[in-house]
């Protein structure tokens, strides 16, 4: 079975993962809200994974909308 790599954001806060999910299904972006893999060490559980690796979309999205996240990583499912 091949991997394929993603990029996930982490929050610390459930009410921020929920509302990433809200605005990114309002707003037509990529992904879906995911448990915390293992690997990743982060407050709340949740995080978005997306097959959208460019970092600086994410991170003006991000910023845009006043969602505030712990860290952004690439991940191999």
């Amino acid at each position: 079975m091949r991997k394929s790599n993603y990029l996930v954001i982490t929050f610390s806060e459930t009410t921020m993962a929920l509302y990433m999910e809200k605005k990114c299904k309002e707003d037509g972006m990529g992904g879906r809200l995911i448990p915390l893999p293992g690997e990743i060490d982060a407050g709340c559980g949740l995080a978005w994974a997306t097959g959208c690796k460019e970092r600086g979309i994410w991170q003006k999205y991000l910023a845009d909308q006043q969602i505030e996240y712990e860290e952004m990583v690439e991940v191999d499912f």
